[in-house]
């Protein structure tokens, strides 16, 4: 099952609470999992950056509310304990605490005014995930750009980004001499070649098709390739475009006698987004926002 969001779990966590000691975060962790029924693997559900688990940052934003409600205190750092106040609220317990319910409480009402001038909406997400999803949205935006930099751009200059990708993945062991553009007339359906590793034990056979959105690459344009493949006798090729293949073609490339990889459109700007290829840091010289958080592990032992 889903992880809760962090305002669903904030009565389950006070709940966890409810014996009036102090317990560790991994404790209260623990008591919310087994009273929610879930199960390890959505324990082990991460955020999409890959950098938090979602129920562990959940929990601990959970905390966080309640705490600055007044309704749990920290005894020590990863340690905490329900108030007098949130006995009093687990006495006769609402539905639901969200954050809503918590205005009605002085402490975190005096927080919370700031927010309300602002007119902020309600977060129904952490922070982490907040940040995580405006990442995803600039990201996505970055790669439509470029996808539609590359369509307006020559047949040529895309033969080019190709090599250039490859490189940057890896591919030569990163050195741009062992990757070459070989189109132009006569070129036999190849554009481009570049070894496999640093030292040139394979190569890999490229060929790049700039179309317009909403065009494809059907299984034809897919058995020449393999042909020019099996005419310069070699095993491996990729076969990028800035549209998309038929599913024929994905079929035909998945059944092929040779090593065939397809890299469509937005893979393509997906791909150089990550490997640097095209793009740069607006403002090298602003200090990157580095995300903190409390390790858990290590406040565990407090």
């Amino acid at each position: 099952m889903p992880v809760p969001d962090f305002q669903s779990l904030m009565l389950p966590v006070l709940r966890a609470l409810a014996n009036g000691k102090a317990t560790p975060v991994r404790q209260v962790r623990e008591r919310v999992a087994k009273a929610e029924g879930l199960k390890d693997e959505d324990l082990r559900e991460m955020l999409p950056s890959g950098r938090h688990r979602a129920f562990a940052n959940r929990v601990a934003w959970a905390l966080n509310y309640l705490l600055r409600a007044a309704l749990v205190e920290r005894v020590r750092r990863g340690v905490y304990r329900i108030t007098d106040e949130g006995k009093r609220l687990l006495a006769k317990p609402p539905k639901r605490v969200d954050i809503p319910y918590l205005r009605r409480f002085p402490a975190f009402a005096e927080g919370e005014k700031k927010r309300e001038r602002q007119g902020d909406d309600e977060p129904s997400r952490t922070p982490e995930e907040a940040l995580e999803a405006a990442d995803r949205e600039l990201t996505e935006a970055l790669e439509a750009e470029v996808l539609d930099r590359l369509r307006k751009a020559s047949p040529s200059f895309l033969e080019r980004v190709v090599v250039s990708l490859l490189v940057a993945m890896g591919y030569g062991g990163g050195d741009a001499s062992m990757g070459r553009v070989t189109g132009g007339a006569g070129d036999g359906g190849i554009d481009g070649t570049i070894k496999e590793d640093k030292l040139g034990l394979d190569e890999v056979y490229l060929q790049a098709k700039k179309y317009a959105g909403g065009s494809t690459v059907g299984v034809g344009e897919l058995r020449n390739f393999v042909g020019a493949l099996v005419g310069a006798h070699a095993q491996k090729g990729v076969l990028v475009t800035t549209a998309d293949f038929t599913a024929s073609a994905e079929a035909f490339a998945a059944q092929s006698p040779k090593r065939v990889v397809l890299i469509n459109g937005r893979r393509l700007s997906r791909l150089m987004v990550r490997h640097d290829v095209g793009v740069r840091v607006r403002d090298p010289h602003r200090p990157p926002i580095l995300i903190k958080g409390i390790d858990e592990d290590f406040f565990d032992q407090a």
